[in-house]
């Protein structure tokens, strides 16, 4: 028996971790993704302001697994009637599959879009942004951002942040989006505080504009032509090549048929209580731990059981939201329930997500690299920094990443009495409750706590 796990991100690496800890040691298991690292998607924007974090957010896949076979091929196709994955390098065929293999970007035929805008999906990408807006700083103009969703929200807070380390004044960053918010899939007390880091650090925010095409020096709006150096676009997804682009609809146990598992953003999943869940690193990390359960029920009743026995009962995906975490530059937003935050916990939090997930696959050494460089400038404190320490332990078997309630639990900011504690207090009030935690700016003085040059006491954000 063969099972293929096709595309090595969150939900590949998850449900491939699980099983190759798992599985009947003569079940086969192979693992196809085009590249031989697992890049930590979340963290990609970083790239843009510090390339030296590329070794940092991606791991070798053959570090992952203990007995998996790791193939370096394109998916180019899934022949479900066959049960046989079309590779650029030749077939595989298998008797159980789980399509993991993400999103592209959406382009949505706007003429000149796809030829002139740098998407954010890969290393690549990242490297491209970055050349391309340093070229930007040195000759002025604008960096414009098309799609306010929180991938636009992030690289316009990088292009920002970047802009004031190369002492380029004269440049304007602009985030473009078509709603009449920024973060509009989210909360409003989430889109307001996003909103301020934003225009904080600089960043020129036009909501209600929509983009109509792109020629290779302006981009055209409904309100107008904006010309630029840098144009990056993160306005939408769609499914990847293998699917024709299409993201399928899938049931609650995460099924495309009896043989084939969707996960993640491949897909459009629905779950158990009727409900779309939205495209996120968080849930496909949630999914993945439930078809690899659902997997393993499959197996033993392949191995152990009666022919004539009744299919055996898979599990049904529930999607909880975890929370929300974005970063803007040095600064970010988070919300767990109710509580928005901002500053030194946000940062805090952000730096354990994406820190915690590289723990969680074994890479302890490049997640302490994370934390030291999302912490590093400007500092929290070192309660701060302990907690985030403290909890990169919690799920090394790779179970659960760190709840962020462990990472903000504790840390003191100045001006509040007593630590931040969510669940309690004002954070189980019914009402949005907004608590803005100062970042210690090792150069401010010390009348001034948390001034980081913008007049505003912030702090740091897949």
């Amino acid at each position: 028996m063969r099972i293929a796990v096709l595309g090595a991100g969150y939900a590949g690496v998850t449900v491939a971790r699980r099983l190759d800890a798992s599985l009947p040691s003569d079940v086969e298991l192979v693992v196809v993704d085009e590249r031989p690292t697992h890049l930590v998607q979340h963290e990609l924007h970083r790239l843009v302001r510090h390339p030296d974090l590329e070794d940092v957010i991606q791991v070798p896949l053959d570090d992952l697994f203990d007995r998996a076979e790791v193939r370096t091929a394109r998916v180019e196709s899934v022949d479900r009637e066959n049960r046989r994955v079309h590779l650029s390098d030749g077939t595989l065929d298998y008797d159980y599959c789980a399509v993991c293999l993400g999103a592209e970007t959406a382009f949505y035929d706007l003429p000149g879009l796809e030829d002139h805008a740098i998407p954010l999906k890969r290393v690549e990408d990242a490297r491209a942004i970055r050349e391309s807006f340093l070229e930007t700083c040195r000759q002025g103009g604008t960096a414009v951002v098309g799609g306010a969703g929180l991938s636009g929200v992030q690289v316009a807070g990088e292009l920002a942040a970047l802009r004031d380390q190369e002492g380029a004044r004269d440049v304007d960053v602009v985030l473009l989006e078509q709603f009449d918010a920024v973060a509009p899939s989210f909360p409003e007390n989430f889109q307001r505080a996003v909103r301020d880091e934003l225009d904080g650090r600089g960043v020129d925010v036009r909501t209600g504009t929509t983009v109509e095409r792109a020629t290779a020096d302006a981009v055209e709006t409904d309100g107008g032509d904006i010309e630029y150096g840098t144009l990056v676009w993160t306005g939408g997804i769609r499914g990847p090549e293998a699917l024709e682009g299409e993201r399928p609809p899938v049931r609650s146990d995460l099924r495309l048929d009896t043989r084939t598992f969707v996960v993640g953003d491949a897909g459009r999943i629905v779950d158990a209580d009727g409900e779309a869940v939205p495209a996120s690193a968080s849930a496909a990390l949630r999914e993945a731990r439930t078809v690899a359960d659902n997997l393993r029920t499959l197996v033993e009743h392949e191995f152990e059981a009666d022919p004539d026995d009744f299919a055996p009962r898979l599990k049904q995906y529930r999607f909880e939201v975890p929370g929300w975490i974005v970063s803007v530059g040095e600064g970010a937003v988070a919300q767990v329930g109710p509580t928005v935050l901002r500053g030194a916990a946000a940062r805090a939090m952000k730096a354990t997500v994406g820190a915690g997930h590289l723990s969680s696959v074994g890479a302890l050494q490049q997640a302490t690299e994370l934390v030291e460089s999302e912490l590093g400038a400007p500092s929290v404190d070192d309660a701060a920094l302990d907690e985030v320490e403290e909890a990169l332990q919690i799920s090394v078997d790779g179970d659960d990443l760190p709840d962020p309630a462990d990472v903000v639990d504790g840390i003191e900011g100045e001006g509040l009495d007593d630590p931040v504690r969510l669940g309690t207090g004002a954070a189980s009030s019914t009402e949005p409750v907004e608590i803005e935690i100062p970042v210690e700016d090792e150069d401010a003085d010390d009348e001034s706590p948390g001034d980081d040059g913008t007049g505003q006491a912030d702090g740091e954000e897949e």
